[in-house]
């Protein structure tokens, strides 16, 4: 059995640990990892409050679309209550309205079995 597959071994370790030594723990690498890590985590402007107001920016934007379609569908309600058939349908189907000579059955279905 040879010893050289052994001493390779060896000499990549020692390798691996120079270059650890002498360019991770630089004083400039070391500045700019605690800078990144300062950045992320700790600054007024970090990357997690960036996320977290996308995030608000996305749920606005999503009510946003949601009150357009609303004003949109009220719009359309306004423009059929100028008709005065309409608007009377609409009273008496949203408000039960009626007229004196009338009585108004409501029959409400259960839903629970």
């Amino acid at each position: 059995m040879s010893l050289e597959p052994l001493l390779n071994k060896n000499y990549r370790k020692v390798i691996t640990m120079q270059y650890f030594r002498k360019y991770i723990l630089n004083r400039y690498v070391l500045i700019l990892i605690g800078f990144g890590v300062w950045m992320y985590f700790f600054d007024d402007n970090s990357v997690r409050i960036h996320n977290e107001l996308n995030k608000d920016i996305d749920k606005l934007e999503s009510s946003i679309e949601f009150y357009k379609k609303e004003i949109a569908s009220d719009k359309k309600i306004i423009n059929d209550q100028k008709d005065p058939e309409k608007l009377e349908r609409y009273a008496r189907e949203t408000y039960q309205m009626k007229k004196d000579n009338e009585t108004i059955y409501i029959i409400e279905y259960d839903t629970i079995k």
